[in-house]
């Protein structure tokens, strides 16, 4: 896959070596997916369970990231790309703006199916793939890469990520006047997800100005979130947002 136009995340990238996975990593990955599967399947939104199929998921083995690209760029011109882990901040955004979503390629261990503190494939592909195959969100993922990799004051970004958490990470929408789950870290998290089900989470009507006035809260479930009425919604706030940083540079 040409990386030519990437500089930052150049160094992060790496090849998914895909038959090196044990067996034992793939029974992993099955139990994974039937631990979370029947929620995902009545509590997640539409968009999100057509790209499920898109992007043609296997139950029992673990994700072939070229095999997913192949399927996902003639659509809407992502690559599910393997890197080596976290990505400092320039990097990220580089292979956003280049519709490239960095993808980690180690799985966790089935002492940890619960929970972990950083993403493996199975929150990354699991989680947050199938979204790249619906082009209203593919864009808006593209442009909020694009907006935030021409930022240098770490205050701007700060702000405009709690964006990215309420909405790729932690969005919910309405839909059939029922809340839906899209985020991946809603999506791939039993506890998250059932929070949210349970009533256990505040759930407000995504308006951009409290968005980005409400702090990120990583070590616990959350309290607060933010429901769409369509992904047009936060294309739309994409560029209000990017408007606004504009306005104040």
């Amino acid at each position: 896959m040409p990386t030519k136009s990437l500089v930052a995340a150049e160094p992060f990238l790496v090849k998914q070596e895909y038959e090196e996975y044990e067996a034992e990593q793939h029974s992993v990955w099955s139990e994974l997916v039937r631990r979370r599967l029947p929620q995902v399947q009545e509590y997640a939104c539409r968009e999100y369970l057509e790209g499920y199929n898109i992007i043609g998921l296997s139950n029992d083995r673990l994700p072939n990231l070229r095999e997913i690209t192949e399927r996902l760029k003639p659509r809407t011109g992502w690559s599910t790309t393997a890197v080596s882990g976290f990505l400092p901040a320039d990097a990220f955004f580089e292979m956003l703006e280049a519709r490239m979503f960095p993808t980690t390629t180690w799985l966790r261990s089935r002492d940890s199916l619960a929970y972990i503190p950083e993403p493996d494939i199975f929150h990354d592909v699991f989680g947050h793939v199938p979204m790249h195959a619906h082009p209203v969100f593919a864009d808006f993922l593209q442009h909020y890469g694009s907006v935030c990799a021409h930022i240098r004051e770490a205050q701007v970004l700060e702000r405009l990520g709690r964006l990215f958490w309420y909405t790729v990470e932690f969005g919910l929408m309405r839909q059939d006047n029922k809340i839906k789950v899209y985020g991946s870290g809603v999506i791939s998290s039993h506890g998250e997800c059932t929070n949210v089900i349970e009533g256990g989470c505040e759930v407000r009507p995504f308006r951009l100005a409290e968005v980005l006035e409400t702090p990120v809260k990583v070590d616990e479930l959350q309290k607060v979130l933010f429901a769409i009425e369509s992904f047009d919604q936060i294309y739309e706030e994409m560029h209000e947002a990017e408007k606004q940083v504009k306005q104040n540079a």
